[in-house]
């Protein structure tokens, strides 16, 4: 089920986001949210519920967003399966990390920054000051929990220590926090799913409305992903084999239909953000600014009509505004793979496409390398006619699905020198995409970097696997990465200049 419009009254009555707004030389560019007291509010469990639904909202907000600052299309930019794509300039954020150009002004990072701790700040209002005092509100307060973790993942992740704020500012002294280092970060990533995991729902005991929120299933899986980046890999093979043994998820059977309509929040879907139609956008009522319910990002990153020509094409798909086009290396990937199951729903090349009637129109376009991307392309299914099609998309990111999982349960296996436990996990996903199997024989290892590669094209891990692996400058190096560097992306420039604990000492490397 989509989000509700909840979140829009919440703003109203102050339970998320107080009225009065910090200034820009405030530490973190977030609201003051501390200031809501359980004397005015979160006393009852659906008041509690309305506060949850708002950090959701928040979520959503940072991955598709009408001031172009998606963290799904942030996290795939600097990888060798995608290009910025559109024309050379336009959003020039975003052509600027996929070219390893990066600034510490680069407003794409700035918002994504700014996004999550206003996510975090929700979270703390609840974690902090809501009584668990009924189940419904112990189950809530550990929602809040895992989704403080998840939030501070992504941060560490792309950043590495950033300021730790697990308790809302209420004076100025409080709004400028030091960097933490990447172990504290990940020590209160590890306290957060700890003391979630256990009052949590399983996904199964959710309602058909609320399978968008974090489940037990989904926080252990974070939780063993958290402790894979670690190189934590027995302890993430334990969180990562409790998922599976749950009985609570599995592959689909056709991997062309993870990404569709029906398959939203089913049984391969651990975490996805949710959009909806329901507003019915036009040009004039659109907000640009964000709070959008729509995925704009999905516009942005459909085929461009100055390279793809449709009109007479027998596939179901239109033009979109040409972002995020494949790279020739993946196309290619798949087919020295022999695997046609998933790259036919991965990418189409150009003589595939011009089989459908397609013309090419413009093959030296801007970072055009002769694909189309299909994983996530625009239909018209996907889409409302109430409105402006191009602007009431409403397909999910899945950021969480139950093959991840699988892979990450098989490298943790394989670094914990459980080969034959990693061989049937690994297997499972070859097998749904008509694969023969990996064997004890095989280099396991590479057998996991070339399926992560694969499965999961276009969703925002393979920079950060290799980043992890030591790979990054084999694979990366032609493209411009930089060892000791492009590791880590900048702490913003902002933050620097409104946080006075933090200085330009402080920046990471590179930048």
């Amino acid at each position: 089920m989509k989000y509700l419009k909840i979140f829009k009254y919440i703003l109203g009555i102050a339970i998320a986001i107080s009225s009065s707004s910090c200034n820009e030389d405030k530490f973190l560019e977030i609201d003051p949210t501390g200031r809501v007291t359980s004397d005015n509010f979160l006393n009852t469990d659906s008041e509690v519920k309305l506060a949850i639904v708002g950090v959701y909202n928040a979520i959503q907000n940072n991955f598709s967003n009408g001031s172009w600052a998606s963290v799904y299309f942030v996290k795939n930019l600097p990888a060798d399966d995608c290009l910025a794509g559109s024309s050379e300039g336009d959003q020039s954020g975003y052509q600027n990390i996929d070219d390893f150009a990066i600034q510490t002004d680069n407003d794409k990072i700035k918002l994504i920054w700014s996004n999550f701790y206003k996510t975090i700040s929700s979270t703390n209002t609840i974690i902090n000051q809501v009584e668990p005092d009924t189940d419904g509100k112990k189950e809530m307060i550990a929602e809040a929990k895992a989704l403080r973790a998840y939030s501070y993942f992504e941060l560490v992740t792309m950043f590495g220590g950033v300021p730790l704020m697990t308790v809302n500012p209420v004076s100025e002294v409080d709004y400028h926090l030091p960097r933490a280092s990447v172990a504290d970060i990940y020590t209160q990533i590890e306290k957060d799913f700890t003391e979630a995991i256990p009052d949590l729902p399983l996904k199964s005991e959710y309602s058909t409305a609320d399978r968008y929120r974090f489940s037990k299933g989904t926080a252990q899986a974070y939780y063993g992903k958290a402790l894979l980046y670690q190189k934590k890999y027995g302890d993430a093979a334990t969180q990562l084999a409790l998922v599976i043994s749950s009985l609570e998820y599995d592959l689909e059977p056709d991997f062309a239909d993870v990404w569709t309509k029906e398959t939203e929040f089913g049984q391969e879907s651990l975490f996805e953000v949710s959009y909806t139609a329901q507003e019915s956008y036009d040009w004039g009522n659109f907000p640009w600014g964000g709070g959008n319910e729509n995925n704009i990002e999905a516009q942005l990153q459909g085929p461009r009509d100055a390279v793809f020509d449709f009109s007479s094409s027998t596939l179901d798909i239109v033009n979109g505004w040409g972002f995020n086009s494949p790279s020739a290396k993946i196309g290619q990937a798949f087919v020295d793979a022999g695997d046609t199951e998933r790259g036919n729903a991965t990418v189409l090349s150009a003589a595939d496409f011009q089989a459908t009637g397609g013309v090419i129109k413009n093959p030296s376009a801007h970072d055009y390398e002769g694909y189309m991307r299909l994983k996530y392309v625009t239909r018209p299914s996907e889409t409302s006619t109430d409105g402006v099609p191009e602007l009431n998309y409403t397909i999910n990111w899945r950021l969480m699905r139950y093959a991840d999982v699988l892979l990450m349960a098989a490298e943790a296996y394989h670094f914990s020198t459980n080969d034959p436990q990693a061989l049937i996990e690994l297997n499972k996903v070859r097998y749904r995409a008509g694969l023969t199997d990996i064997t004890a024989s095989d280099d396991i290892f590479q057998a996991i970097v070339k399926e992560r590669q694969l499965e999961l094209a276009f969703e925002g891990s393979r920079y950060w696997d290799l980043v992890r692996w030591d790979l990054a400058v084999q694979e990366l190096g032609s493209l411009g990465y930089t060892a000791n560097k492009h590791e880590l992306f900048p702490i913003p420039q902002s933050e620097i200049i409104a946080n006075n604990s933090i200085d330009d000492t402080d920046q990471n490397p590179g930048y």
